[in-house]
């Protein structure tokens, strides 16, 4: 695969960072290109989680990427690691916009990756706090952006003030561990409770908050399995049987499938 880093920066939204300062949404985001098959290809922009980066996520943005998808995966300005001041959670309602500004630059009519990415294969992801960014974006009507497909929420919760989800929402994929002590299962529950169909929850079992995504543990390579299954069927029109047969793993895994 090739890895290529943009600095794409919006200009018309501010960044305030916790040491007082502040300057123009700078998103460095990092480019994934499929070293097989053909273009088009889909694309998922993935949001990390706070006061982590991209990087964190390699070996499963690695994985999609093998699996034939784009994954761009920015740095949020004020929530990663690195943040000027140290990273801060009060952004957090800035990041779905951010999310949809990557996906406009990405798509521009001048864009180098506009022609490699299908514009009909859209999907966005991410991860605890990067997993509320990519709801939000998906479907709570104040920030839903209509070009996403499909949306894979990863041990992360619904924004403060959602209620319902906004028409024509994407299908989704919840991904809970049983055992998270950052998010609790039951925010999951309840959000996923609200959403329209097609939905699918996928409960780790005795799994935590950060590992299954991060390192080679039990629950990792499920998680690989089903979000590629998942996205396949949604982008690419692929059976949803492995997606079902990858969500089922006795002691490991369960799936909630309502198509």
């Amino acid at each position: 695969m090739e890895v290529h880093v943009l600095r794409l920066v919006d200009n018309t939204r501010r960044a305030q960072f916790r040491d007082g300062t502040s300057g123009p949404r700078v998103l460095v985001t990092s480019v994934r290109l499929p070293s097989r098959g053909r273009p088009p290809f889909p694309l998922i922009v993935f949001a990390h989680g706070f006061a982590l980066r991209p990087a964190t996520y390699t070996r499963l943005l690695d994985a999609w990427t093998r699996a034939g998808f784009i994954v761009a995966a920015p740095s949020f300005p004020v929530e990663n690691a690195d943040a000027p001041g140290g990273p801060d959670q009060g952004d957090l309602l800035n990041e779905p916009r951010d999310m949809s500004f990557v996906l406009s630059k990405l798509l521009a009519p001048r864009s180098r990756w506009r022609s490699l990415i299908d514009s009909h294969a859209i999907a966005f992801a991410g991860q605890s706090d990067g997993a509320v960014a990519a709801f939000a974006a998906a479907f709570d009507p104040r920030f839903a952006d209509r070009r996403v497909d499909a949306a894979l929420v990863l041990s992360g919760a619904a924004p403060a003030g959602f209620t319902r989800a906004a028409p024509r929402s994407p299908p989704l994929l919840a991904v809970q561990g049983t055992a998270d002590p950052i998010n609790p299962p039951g925010d999951t529950d309840a959000y996923f409770r609200l959403m329209p169909r097609p939905k699918f929850l996928l409960r780790l079992l005795g799994a935590s908050h950060l590992p299954p995504y991060t390192t080679a543990d039990r629950w990792s390579s499920v998680v690989i399995r089903a979000t590629g299954a998942f996205l396949r069927h949604y982008l690419r029109g692929a059976p949803l049987r492995p997606l079902l047969a990858a969500g089922s793993r006795a002691g490991t895994a369960q799936l909630v499938s309502d198509p």
